[in-house]
């Protein structure tokens, strides 16, 4: 996740996700995570602030310290580094946080699954993929819809923000994907 060679985005073609509305794409400045990590304190500072309220749980698959003091200074809560270590709690979250490939052996599928349970309606999942291959993502949204979760967002980490009127090369080096679980419809079923 720390490649330093800037790359393009890819030239958008098609319906990548067949049936879904476009998602949006969205260009944060951040810098790159330390080798081995999954973020960047300022990268978990923008999922907290960007995706919970105050005391809203999150869960913290990720690995590194950042989304951790993220949590702490933003007043949230968190099982923190226990999730690991004692399995993801019994309260559902608002937020989930992970790299990928999950840890732990498990299947995209199973780990959708288990986010989907483990997650309140309209949380979030923020998936983080280093930069660079054009399938993953799009592997990664299969496996999530099938667990009932909904693409929402996709997020570009760059080292450089692009400057107004200036056309630059971004140094993106994360993928974030943020998936759902779909608010119940009254009547209706819960997705």
């Amino acid at each position: 996740m720390t490649d330093r060679n800037p790359h393009q985005a890819p030239v958008p073609v098609g319906d990548v996700v067949p049936g879904d509305a476009p998602v949006p794409i969205t260009v944060w400045p951040v810098p790159a995570p330390p080798p081995g990590e999954t973020m960047s304190n300022a990268m978990g500072v923008r999922l907290v602030h960007n995706l919970t309220h105050p005391s809203d749980l999150v869960i913290d698959l990720a690995v590194g310290p950042q989304l951790a003091r993220a949590v702490i200074a933003a007043h949230r809560r968190s099982h923190l580094q226990s999730t690991r270590l004692l399995g993801w709690g019994r309260e559902a979250a608002t937020l989930i946080v992970t790299g990928w490939p999950p840890d732990g052996g498990v299947s995209a599928a199973e780990f959708f699954l288990r986010c989907h349970a483990s997650l309140l309606p309209g949380g979030c999942v923020a998936v983080l993929l280093p930069h660079g291959d054009l399938i993953l993502p799009v592997d990664v949204v299969i496996a999530a819809k099938r667990a009932g979760l909904a693409y929402l967002q996709h997020v570009v980490a760059a080292d450089r923000p692009p400057r107004r009127g200036q056309r630059a090369q971004l140094d993106i080096h994360t993928d974030v994907l943020i998936l759902t679980r779909s608010v119940p419809q009254p009547g209706g079923v819960d997705g």
